[in-house]
């Protein structure tokens, strides 16, 4: 136990750090874009969430596919956890990307960008895995439809990915491409300090919650045995 709790507090201040470090770099080191000027700094916060959004959306499938293969009750805990902190960086996407349109094309959303629609989609997605996995009683058939369901969704990502690559009017910015990185030296230093940071971040909630999460199930195990 103690040595969970010490890769916590190692993870949480790791995370700290580096977020601290990504914002202050993006806000006062990185140069600033020539076309859309201070408001382009918000890329160093919107891209890094949304990559780790899809990291958790990958991770919780990931354990949902280990739990199918070695029928391990914890992964299903594990997996819902991860889709958890996923719906929670997807909302964190959407409304820094809605800020970013609003700076750059004048509106907060636009249906008629493919991209953004298919994240939507892909938000809603799991957003809708919480309503089955609560709908069904706790147990190995929970477990079964939360993965299984879990599984089909990671498709979703490299649709929603590539969706942005395949626009036809770009105007959505497309930053990495087959030759690189589309950015100086020090822009791409600062977006892999953000990046750093938010899969930190990520890492130390996912610890956290999850440690709560089999801790409120050790206490509930305990209160029906004693009844």
């Amino acid at each position: 136990m103690s040595l969970r709790n010490n890769r916590a507090v190692v993870l949480a201040a790791a995370a700290s750090v580096l977020l601290v470090a990504g914002l202050a770099l993006a806000l006062f080191w990185a140069p600033e874009d020539a076309d859309q000027g201070f408001s382009q700094r918000i890329f160093y916060v919107h891209v890094p969430i949304a990559l780790t959004a899809y990291a958790c959306f990958g991770w919780g499938a990931w354990k949902a596919l280990r739990l199918l293969w070695t029928r391990e009750p914890r992964y299903d805990l594990e997996s819902y956890t991860a889709v958890h902190m996923g719906v929670i960086f997807g909302i964190l996407t959407l409304v820094t990307g809605s800020i970013w349109a609003k700076i750059s094309w004048g509106v907060w959303w636009t249906w008629s960008e493919r991209q953004l629609t298919l994240f939507l989609v892909l938000f809603l997605f799991y957003c809708a895995y919480f309503m089955l996995r609560f709908s069904v009683e706790p147990g190995p058939r929970r477990a079964n439809l939360s993965a299984v369901y879990a599984l089909f969704g990671v498709a979703l990502i490299p649709v929603s990915f590539l969706a942005i690559r395949l626009a036809e009017n770009f105007i959505h910015p497309v930053v990495f491409t087959r030759d690189g990185p589309q950015m100086s030296g020090s822009m791409f230093v600062v977006f892999c300090v953000c990046l750093a940071a938010m899969l930190g971040l990520f890492a130390s909630l996912y610890t956290n919650e999850l440690a709560g999460k089999r801790l409120d199930a050790r206490l509930r195990e305990l209160r029906e045995a004693l009844e």
